[in-house]
């Protein structure tokens, strides 16, 4: 599944495991903040999972840009709006049916801003422990 996505955008399973490593921290922290823990969580999860489907639907929207040439502008911008007015359905049937707190849920998708601003320095760490793992394989070769 990680090659799928790497092969439609290369920085999106960095992506996705930033959103996926923020909703766990936020859990582990904001889970004392609030009294009911079971509707924060919900919310918590509800969020996560949209950013994660927003960075996904990002991924094809500016794989389908970059393979038609920006044929069709207008189309990528329903597209992105679209994105937005999902999130917001989202969280409207979340609220009326008391699936989770709206404050979590809101918390959980800016994952997805969370994590592209961590994905440099994710970036780097994944790959310095790449290639120190190659460096422990070549000195047992040697």
């Amino acid at each position: 599944m990680i090659k799928e996505f790497r092969r439609l955008n290369e920085a999106l399973p960095g992506l996705l495991l930033g959103i996926l490593i923020y909703g766990v921290l936020v859990e582990i922290i904001g889970i004392w903040f609030f009294s009911d823990k079971l509707l924060f969580t919900t919310g918590l999860l509800i969020g996560i999972a949209c950013a994660l489907g927003m960075a996904i639907h990002l991924a094809v929207v500016l794989e389908e840009t970059v393979r038609t040439n920006n044929a069709a502008p207008r189309l990528i911008k329903f597209k992105s709006v679209l994105r937005y007015l999902v999130v917001v359905a989202v969280f409207f049937v979340m609220m009326q049916f008391h699936l989770g707190n709206l404050i979590s849920a809101f918390i959980g998708v800016l994952g997805l801003k969370a994590s592209a601003y961590a994905q440099p320095l994710l970036h780097k760490v994944i790959h310095l422990q790449k290639d120190e793992n190659n460096r422990k394989d070549e000195e047992v070769k040697l």
